[in-house]
């Protein structure tokens, strides 16, 4: 993933936690650039339009959805992955510093 840097946003064949199947969506880069260099992989989080009323831990409400590519109003879900980059369908756009830095807290709350 030597061409995406924390925050990007792509376009993949995302898997279900179940493992049952897979859907095209967006989601978010949260590897840092060091990572995505030495690795042919990278660390994302899934991205929906599908809001919920309350938001559970985790999750990040992005204020500037037109920079980041996205046609909705979206959220970042906690739900965490690795992807191989040949995967990678295309890049959309990228989070704008406010949203990248509210994904940085969001992480901490994850992983502490």
């Amino acid at each position: 993933m030597t061409s995406f840097e924390f925050g990007a946003i792509i376009r993949v064949a995302f898997l279900f936690t179940d493992q049952s199947t897979t859907k095209k969506r967006p989601a978010v880069v949260i590897s840092s650039h060091a990572y995505n260099t030495e690795r042919p992989d990278g660390i994302i989080m899934a991205v929906t339009s599908q809001i919920k009323p309350k938001s559970i831990i985790g999750e990040v409400f992005i204020q500037e959805r037109q920079a980041a590519g996205l046609l909705k109003p979206s959220a970042i879900e906690s739900i965490i992955t690795t992807i191989e980059t040949p995967l990678i369908i295309k890049a959309m756009g990228q989070l704008k510093d406010n949203d990248q830095k509210a994904l940085h807290e969001s992480l901490k709350g994850i992983l502490g």
